[in-house]
C-alpha cells in the first residue's frame, strides 16, 4: 500500500484530505507543522508528500527544500495544495522541486486524485 504524508496546521484540513486519501486506497500519515512533517516523512519514508505552504514554525516553501537537499528524500513527490495561488508562490513551489501546485479551491480533491494518478500512486 503507497502511503502519503500530509503536512496541514489545519486539524480540519488535514482531516479532510486524509479521508479523501484513505478512500482512494492510501495509507496517510499526518504532520501539523514543518519540523513535525520533515520527521515523519524521515520515519515513514511514504509514497509522496502533501504539503501546505502556510505552517507555523518552518514554511512549506522551506520543507520543500529541505527535503529536496536531502538525498535519501529527494526523490519523494512533494505535492504543495495550498490557499497561496499566485503566480510567485506557484512557481517558488515548483522552483524548490515540487512535483505539482494545487490551489486550495473547489477543483483541489480532483486535481490531487489526478496527480496522485499520473504518479502512478492510485489507478
Amino acid at each position: 500500500m503507497n502511503s502519503i504524508v500530509v503536512i496541514e496546521d489545519s486539524p480540519t484540513q488535514a482531516q479532510q484530505i486524509a479521508i479523501q486519501l484513505t478512500g482512494l486506497g492510501l495509507e496517510v500519515h499526518v504532520a501539523y507543522d514543518g519540523p513535525e512533517g520533515l520527521q515523519l516523512v524521515d520515519d515513514v519514508t511514504p509514497s509522496a508528500i502533501v504539503l501546505d505552504v502556510n505552517l507555523p514554525t518552518m514554511n512549506g516553501f522551506q520543507v520543500c527544500r529541505r527535503l529536496k537537499r536531502d538525498e535519501t528524500l529527494a526523490h519523494i513527490p512533494v505535492i504543495m495544495l495550498t490557499s497561496s495561488d499566485g503566480s510567485e508562490d506557484i512557481l517558488q513551489g515548483l522552483d524548490m522541486g515540487a512535483t505539482d501546485y494545487i490551489p486550495k479551491d473547489a477543483y483541489a480533491p480532483d486535481n490531487l486524485t489526478a496527480t496522485l494518478r499520473a504518479l502512478g500512486l492510485i489507478t
